[in-house]
Formats: structure tokens, sequence, C-alpha cells
């Protein structure tokens, strides 16, 4: 045990280090922390939720795609099969269909969340996408 460092066990609740160790507890759940090498990094969960709202502004900045290009090319070559073999795509055409697939989701889920919102919860359910899209005139 060094002389600064209080002693805490591999996982380990952070209730039961902070019981431990005479401290009060933080916002940890579980840490990682290996006495004897110095070098092991400590690992570090957050409160649930937390990396979600994370996420969520991550990716309400950013403007880049966010399904790879090679699976959604094959899925739209595959549809394209059914109604027209040995069709060929400009790749500004398939990344055109790429943005506006996107987009209608991004916006589905949207109207989704609020659907969900507005039967008070916090969590959608595919009944929730079916209305969002029931009230968009899409499906009957």
């Amino acid at each position: 045990m060094t002389p600064n460092r209080p002693q805490v066990y591999r996982w380990q609740s952070a209730p039961q280090a902070a019981r431990r160790q005479g401290r009060p507890q933080v916002g940890a759940r579980r840490r990682w922390c290996q006495e004897a090498s110095p070098r092991e990094l400590m690992f570090y969960l957050y409160k649930p939720g937390t990396v979600a709202l994370r996420e969520i502004r991550r990716y309400q900045k950013s403007t880049e795609l966010l399904i790879r290009k090679l699976p959604f090319q094959r899925l739209v070559r595959e549809i394209a099969q059914d109604f027209k073999t040995d069709l060929r795509f400009q790749s500004s055409a398939i990344g055109a269909l790429q943005e506006a697939a996107e987009a209608y989701l991004v916006s589905l889920f949207e109207d989704t969340n609020l659907a969900a919102i507005h039967a008070k919860r916090v969590t959608i359910q595919p009944k929730d996408i079916q209305l969002a899209r029931r009230l968009r005139g899409e499906r009957s």
C-alpha cells in the first residue's frame, strides 16, 4: 500500500470504497484501481444517462453521415435489383440517397420522441413510430 493512496479493491463499488476510505461518496458507479501497479489506468463509469446526454450533444453538433457508406450502398443496390438488373449508380447519387434517408430518419425520430413525451414517457416505443407515420400520412 502506498502512503498517499488509500487501498481500493478491484471492481469495488464507489459507496463501498467511500465507506472503507472514510470519505464521502462521489458520483462514480464502479472503479477499477490496481494498487500494485501505478501504470494501470483508473476505469470510471459515469452515472446512467450522462454518456447518453453527451452523445446527444455531440451528434446534434455534427453534420457527418451516421450510417456507414458501404453497407448503405449495398442495401440500395439490393433494393434496386428488384426493379431492374444491371443498374449503375453515380457515387453522388448514392450520397444524395443517404443524405435523404438520414434526414428522413432523424425527422421521424423527432416526431416519435414528441409522441412518447405526449404519452408521458421518455422511452420511445414502436407504437410511437407508428403514430408518427400515421399522422404524417405515410401509412393508413
